[in-house]
């Protein structure tokens, strides 16, 4: 697993903040936010994700049956705490094969879900939802009753990316392999886990290496 803290919007190495500037620096996309190491797969990693994200930590629930969680990652540091927050899943595909899903939810800007979509990003751009949405996602729970619309968006030939606004904020759901958007269909429920009173018991698999790209 990557080591260093890294650009979220191209994987990049970053120049830390100095005497001279507070900021994190990409050479190709200026100041950023810092891309953190991923989190492993476990109780002690989900923990923190949670407790220093500014943004909903999504989370399909119940999972859909033989999925298992691979994995997080945050971008932001200390002083911003977590603006961006990717999950990882892994699990059969319902066609053929495996699959992996990366959830990330993000405030605008910071690039994350637009770069493991395969976007240039940073957001999905402008007209993405100039058509009707190609389907739509009960995010909060079940009580929460907030339809989010989801469009699908240009993305790498290994993969099918969707995008919508939950909160005020980027939700963004990634799948592989690019038939493995037919797991989109299924309106998997999704619940953010920085809710008070949630408690539940996840099941983890091995790090997920999308995490590292």
């Amino acid at each position: 697993m990557r080591a260093d803290t890294a650009c979220p919007r191209c994987a990049g190495r970053l120049r830390a903040p100095n005497a001279w500037s507070s900021d994190w620096w990409c050479q190709t996309h200026g100041a950023v936010l810092p891309r953190q190491p991923a989190k492993r797969p476990n109780t002690d990693g989900m923990k923190a994700v949670v407790r220093d994200a500014r943004v909903p930590v999504w989370l399909p629930w119940p999972l859909p049956k033989g999925w298992l969680v691979t994995g997080f990652a945050t971008v932001g540091d200390e002083r911003s705490g977590a603006r961006a927050v990717a999950v990882a899943l892994a699990g059969p595909g319902l066609l053929h094969g495996p699959a992996d899903l990366l959830l990330v939810a993000e405030e605008p800007g910071v690039g994350l879900g637009a770069h493991f979509a395969g976007l240039p990003g940073p957001d999905p751009g402008l007209g993405f939802d100039a058509d009707p949405p190609h389907v739509k996602l009960e995010a909060g729970g079940p009580s929460a009753g907030h339809g989010v619309p989801m469009w699908a968006v240009p993305s790498g030939e290994d993969r099918a990316a969707y995008v919508g606004e939950a909160k005020g904020l980027w939700l963004w759901t990634v799948l592989w392999p690019a038939e493995a958007g037919a797991l989109m269909l299924e309106r998997p429920p999704l619940l953010d886990l920085r809710e008070p009173g949630i408690e539940i018991s996840v099941p983890f698999g091995a790090p997920s290496p999308l995490l590292d790209s």
